[in-house]
């Protein structure tokens, strides 16, 4: 127990409301990190009831103690710790026996322990009953009923913390329950099921007399959503227009506030540009850390903002609504014929916002191998760093009109290149469970919640907070010393020519055998630290610019690419090379932040590009033999 400051561990089932009751408790002092040794990530916080204060610790949402997961693991050795003065479970009203299994688990390992069923706004509309005095009776420990969005029984859950916090009381008799959880019995071969058949039937009965529903009214509304959402006919196509909707969404949105804040960035360069002068620097000084260093990161922060911050709270409000498991459950056929995991399917989705993000969500997929698996194939899905380069192709080589209907034939095109990637995805997760990561498909109980409306509210903080700004620091990181590098490249000459010019030359036979040429593979070399740079980084070399060189519209970009030698068989080699390629720098530092491997880092690098590289070939020769 803790000395000082009274420590509440906070436990639940995923999608019960455990995040809002957290974050109705502690407002917004709170810390997030990683635990030790582990990439599992929590959160504490602070409040204070009655002059005293009271630390929470935000543990993993599971399902069980018996760890399957990292998460799980967490959570357990957290609990068996002893470090905690009180553990409050979040249950979900509205599907209560399912969650009291997990009760059931904690109440077996520690105490003392407080019980908050939330959501009974929601139970109630479904006409759902919850005994809590029957339930609290039979637990043996205090319930305490909640509406956390409102606010409802905040107040009471507090005083009963403080209660169990400083006056615990007598642990109540064992639940009897096997005591496997916490590894005791060690003589029980079958502990595990043996435990797990005992709780389910204990929490079964539970339930069975705290809880008075009529099944055809509580979930009526879910199975007429889910005949639309999950079935064969219709699930895959409304997923897919979904998809569309939210890509639409995030490209058309992120236009202006991009422009503005270029605008804003940019009309700092010059100003930054007087006090180097002001200070006498030397010249290579004041332009390599303004044109270069700089002037990287303003582009990718002004490119890579905007999109990110309309795709991650737009993706964070259909999981909050429910919808993503749909998902995972219309693609897990899929990834299993691939030898992946299905929830391979929500990373990958993840991934279509920032491939890092996508790379951070495999830690929901239990088994090593399919994680691994998850992680290495995440960069096939096009990021939002790449969709811009993808629908200005489309737009200037292959949809040139500016109706509706050339704006549905250029969405059409652009769901196109993404349904190849997902092809390709599950190509490469075949490959890979076939070749360096052979084993067997692991099984899981894919867990369908309720509907719900999402928060608005927290889902902006959790998106913008946890995902967008998170992923844009990783991404300065890298963008910083990248662009000193492509400074350095573009304005240093060895025998008349610059650096960037001798690499373009390197890369010409490669690029010519690909459809392309030297300059356009340089790009994507020095797009590393950002794919939002690829095209800029086309302009300067093909300007012999010092700096990234912006375009006023598609109409002087199309122009200046044609004067170099662009058709429309290179619009198609850049377009399949946008899609497979390595990962950018970001990617890649979370890539081996997850495995601790430079092996496997290095394979989430080659395998994409090799199948990029392989496919532009093969699309040049074809084209080619058209007369193309």
């Amino acid at each position: 127990m803790s000395e000082g400051n009274k420590i509440i561990a906070l436990a639940g089932n995923p999608n019960v409301g455990k995040s809002t009751v957290f974050n109705a408790l502690t407002g917004l002092r709170q810390h997030t990190g990683n635990w030790p040794g582990k990439t599992v990530e929590t959160a504490s916080g602070v409040y204070t009831y009655a002059g005293k204060t009271y630390t929470l610790v935000d543990l993993p949402g599971t399902y069980s103690l018996h760890p399957g997961s990292a998460e799980e693991e967490v959570t357990r050795d957290y609990l068996l710790s002893g470090a905690a003065d009180v553990t409050l479970v979040v249950a979900d009203a509205t599907c209560l026996e399912r969650n009291l299994a997990l009760a059931l688990q904690v109440l077996e390992i520690t105490w003392p322990v407080v019980l908050c069923v939330n959501l009974l706004d929601e139970a109630e509309k479904k006409e759902i009953k919850v005994d809590l005095e029957v339930l609290s009776r039979e637990l043996g420990c205090p319930v305490i009923g909640a509406a956390a969005r409102g606010g409802a029984g905040l107040e009471q859950l507090r005083e009963v913390l403080a209660e169990a916090a400083e006056r615990p009381g007598p642990r109540p008799e064992a639940l009897g329950l096997c005591d496997s959880v916490c590894g005791k019995r060690e003589g029980c071969s079958e502990c595990q099921d043996c435990s797990t058949v005992l709780t389910m039937a204990r929490a079964a009965a539970v339930a069975a007399k705290a809880v008075a529903m009529d099944q055809e009214t509580a979930s009526r509304r879910d199975r007429t959503l889910d005949r639309l959402l999950t079935s064969k006919a219709t699930g895959i196509p409304v997923m897919l227009g979904l998809l569309a909707l939210v890509l639409w969404l995030t490209m058309a949105g992120a236009n202006v506030p991009s422009q503005m804040l270029s605008s804003l960035l940019m009309g700092w360069q010059e100003p930054l540009r007087g006090i180097f002068q002001s200070l006498n620097a030397p010249w290579w000084l004041e332009g390599a850390l303004v044109d270069g260093v700089y002037r990287t990161v303003a582009w990718v922060v002004s490119v890579m903002l905007p999109p990110m911050a309309i795709f991650f709270p737009l993706f964070t409000l259909l999981e909050d609504a429910g919808y993503l498991p749909r998902v995972a459950f219309n693609l897990d056929h899929f990834f299993q014929k691939a030898g992946a995991h299905g929830r391979q399917s929500l990373t990958m989705c993840m991934g279509l916002g920032c491939n890092a993000c996508g790379v951070m969500g495999c830690r929901i997929i239990q088994s090593p191998r399919e994680r691994l698996i998850a992680i290495l194939t995440n960069a096939f899905v096009p990021c939002n760093g790449r969709l811009p380069t993808l629908t200005a192709l489309i737009a200037m080589f292959f949809v040139t009109g500016s109706g509706l209907w050339d704006s549905f034939a250029s969405a059409a095109l652009l769901m196109g290149c993404i349904v190849l990637a997902v092809a390709m995805t599950l190509w490469a997760s075949r490959f890979l469970a076939g070749t360096l990561l052979k084993g067997e498909p692991s099984s899981f109980s894919l867990e369908l919640p309720p509907y719900r409306a999402p928060q608005v509210g927290q889902v902006l903080v959790r998106s913008i907070f946890d995902r967008t700004l998170f992923v844009l620091g990783r991404a300065v990181v890298v963008a910083a010393p990248a662009g000193l590098l492509i400074w350095i490249a573009a304005n240093i000459s060895v025998g008349g020519e610059s650096i960037l010019s001798h690499l373009a030359g390197f890369l010409q036979p490669l690029g010519g055998l690909m459809g392309l040429d030297g300059f356009i593979l340089l790009a994507f070399l020095l797009g590393f630290p950002a794919n939002e740079i690829v095209v800029p980084c086309i302009l300067m070399g093909y300007l012999s610019a010092g700096s990234l060189t912006d375009y006023s519209g598609l109409a002087e970009l199309q122009g200046l690419l044609t004067a170099h030698g662009w058709t429309a068989a290179t619009a198609v080699c850049a377009l399949v090379f946008t899609l497979f390629h390595f990962p950018c720098g970001t990617t890649c530092l979370t890539v081996w932040r997850e495995t601790r491997s430079l092996k496997w880092t290095a394979v989430a690098v080659l395998l994409p590009t090799a199948v990029g590289v392989g496919l532009c070939i093969a699309v040049h020769f074809v084209l080619r033999a058209a007369g193309m």
